[in-house]
């Protein structure tokens, strides 16, 4: 039996498909049933309510061998502590009382370099990997750089401006990796009961790209002009207040930002195990063109 927590997000939903596909038994652990398509809610079994819940958990990974960890978003949290490792502290109570073989998490890149210590969200998800791998469950942790799906939140503006923003300089290249390979490889090692003790795995797609080259891609894909606009750190955690962000969530968006600008997704070797196939043209053609044009 595997857990699937935030089946419905845009990694998990990937998730849960190859699963299924591998005809694998599944559990689901959701907040919302209802946004579970009838297909797939006759195909698993589904505990409703958050994975922060002792009580949810422990339904949950009752019988299970293993789990797909992945947080929902908590714009309006205190800190990015209580968004990542309290809402953790229950589940990993659970990982131990019931014996849990195996977790894969989703988490980020950057342990081991200077910035990572005040780097926002991946700082709070690095304490979150320590917290998991402190109770001795098998534990792998997805390390990536940002998502190319991140992208379709500003679709309006490239549709209507031919920009997209971000305060990352222009000109740094960086890795960035599609979420269908995220999901493809978290899928793997759900299924796979081989492996033990913790680790962590990188997912940093074909190439490195700065702004600048993705703004070249895109316009030749849409075949219009699409240019990046660098904005300043304080400008873009404005933006987060105004949709209705905490100060210190918004505070951990702009802290993981600069992080980035100070190269904290280019310190992972690349290998041939870590480069995953979707290059970021492939993804315009298939998921942003669609969008924009659609």
């Amino acid at each position: 039996m595997i857990v699937v927590t935030a089946p419905t997000s845009m990694i998990g939903q990937q998730v849960v498909t190859h699963l299924l596909d591998a005809g694998a038994a599944i559990r689901m652990i959701a907040r919302d049933p209802s946004r579970l398509s009838l297909e797939i809610r006759d195909r698993v079994e589904v505990v409703e309510g958050s994975h922060s819940d002792t009580r949810v958990v422990d339904t949950a990974f009752d019988g299970a061998d293993s789990v797909f960890w992945l947080l929902p978003p908590d714009p309006g949290a205190k800190s990015v502590e209580a968004a990542y490792v309290d809402f953790t502290r229950s589940a990993c109570e659970a990982f131990k009382s019931h014996a849990i073989a195996r977790v894969v998490g989703i988490s980020a890149l950057g342990r081991g370099t200077p910035v990572a210590s005040h780097a926002g969200y991946v700082t709070a998800s690095l304490a979150m990997d320590d917290q998991i791998a402190s109770t001795g469950v098998g534990y792998r942790a997805l390390t990536m750089p940002s998502f190319m799906d991140n992208i379709l939140r500003q679709a309006a503006a490239i549709k209507n401006q031919g920009m997209f923003f971000s305060p990352i300089s222009g000109d740094r290249k960086m890795p960035s990796c599609a979420t269908r390979d995220i999901a493809a490889v978290a899928a793997k090692l759900l299924l796979d009961t081989s492996w033990r003790g913790q680790g962590r795995v990188a997912v940093l797609g074909p190439e490195d790209l700065s702004f600048g080259d993705m703004a070249r891609i895109m316009s030749e894909v849409l075949a219009k002009p699409v240019r990046f606009q660098q904005i300043p750190f304080e400008a873009y955690k404005s933006r987060f207040i105004e949709f209705g962000m905490s100060e210190a969530m918004a505070q951990g968006m702009t802290d993981m930002a600069r992080a980035k600008d100070e190269g904290l997704d280019n310190a992972e070797p690349r290998t041939a195990e870590n480069t995953t196939p979707t290059s970021f043209r492939e993804w315009c053609e298939e998921v942003l063109k669609p969008a924009i044009l659609g």
